[in-house]
């Protein structure tokens, strides 16, 4: 790093339709946005040239402004071997084995991490965001899946294979609708917001979202006060397990799920109060950085593998 003020991160966050991008100042402000199409439906090498490119372009656009690009840092869904920089695997764009952080290493000659897109946004909660000051956060995204991670003093748990954090296949109804992974009753087939919308749809012949199903349920409909109420049932059940698992001192909640704000946060709570035992009960708060908190946390990681200080603050 040099001295200057004018040193940031490149950073992007990759997702199945689109990809959120930014330069990002070592204390975790950003000076400059970009969005741009994923393209999956090209094909994986396509998406990987789009990557490159746009990062190439980020890089460019920090020279011309007159910062200095130090590194590159990047999001990206499924699992993901962080210590070898490769995208071992994923269902929305379809990588398989891309070792992405040494192709943009040698397309931009940039220090380059690479990350898993939940891990990351956990890394950004509990460092900028909902979690800042905890020590101990358990970050769990409600989108179209579920997925988690499990943030300690400011790192996220990898695992051994580089797949910690799926808590969205925790078993919580042995009976319940088969998982996109193909057991039934897994956490993510009965409560991500993908789930909430089927399952009403199932009920109701109704075709519709969870952000409607919250709605319908405030307003008392009975079916969708069902689905609901079944939805926060299985999120406690979830959520009681992975407290019993890490004992965090804060639970992060993101994705659109939580955009339900106190209409799932209210039961949920109440919920997971009364799952508790011996265990202490956790703060459960809503996200606080929004579709940011991908660009920053791959902003936070690339800054970790080269070894800045943590001396990032709240944005």
């Amino acid at each position: 790093m040099s001295d200057g003020d004018g040193d940031v991160v490149v950073a992007l966050d990759v997702g199945g339709t689109g990809m959120k991008c930014a330069l990002v100042r070592p204390d975790g402000r950003t000076v400059h946005t970009e969005r741009h199409p994923t393209g999956a439906d090209r094909g994986p090498a396509a998406v990987v040239d789009t990557i490159l490119e746009i990062a190439e372009g980020l890089a460019g656009k920090a020279r011309a402004d007159g910062r200095t690009p130090v590194a590159l840092g990047v999001a990206v869904p499924g699992v993901v071997d962080e210590g070898r920089g490769v995208a071992v695997w994923s269902a929305n764009i379809g990588f398989r084995d891309v070792p992405l952080r040494d192709l943009a290493v040698a397309r931009l000659g940039l220090p380059t991490a690479l990350g898993h897109d939940v891990r990351v946004g956990g890394l950004a909660e509990a460092r900028l965001g909902a979690g800042r000051g905890a020590g101990h956060v358990l970050f769990v995204a409600i989108g179209t899946g579920i997925a988690a991670a499990h943030v300690v003093d400011g790192s996220a748990s990898v695992g051994a294979h580089g797949a910690a954090g799926e808590i969205g296949h925790i078993l919580v109804r042995p009976d319940g609708p088969r998982c996109g992974c193909g057991r039934p009753g897994c956490l993510e087939a009965i409560a991500s917001a993908a789930a909430v919308g089927r399952r009403y749809a199932e009920l109701t012949g109704v075709p519709t979202d969870a952000a409607e199903v919250a709605e319908r349920a405030a307003a008392g409909e009975p079916a969708a006060v069902r689905i609901w109420q079944e939805t926060v049932a299985a999120l406690a059940d979830g959520l009681a397990t992975g407290q019993a698992l890490f004992d965090v001192a804060t639970i992060v909640l993101g994705g659109g799920l939580a955009q339900a704000g106190s209409r799932l946060l209210d039961p949920l709570r109440a919920a997971l109060h009364e799952r508790m035992t011996f265990h202490r009960e956790p703060r459960l708060v809503a996200a606080a950085l929004g579709d940011e908190a991908g660009c920053l946390g791959a902003a936070l990681l690339a800054l970790d593998a080269l070894g800045v200080p943590r001396t990032v603050e709240k944005r």
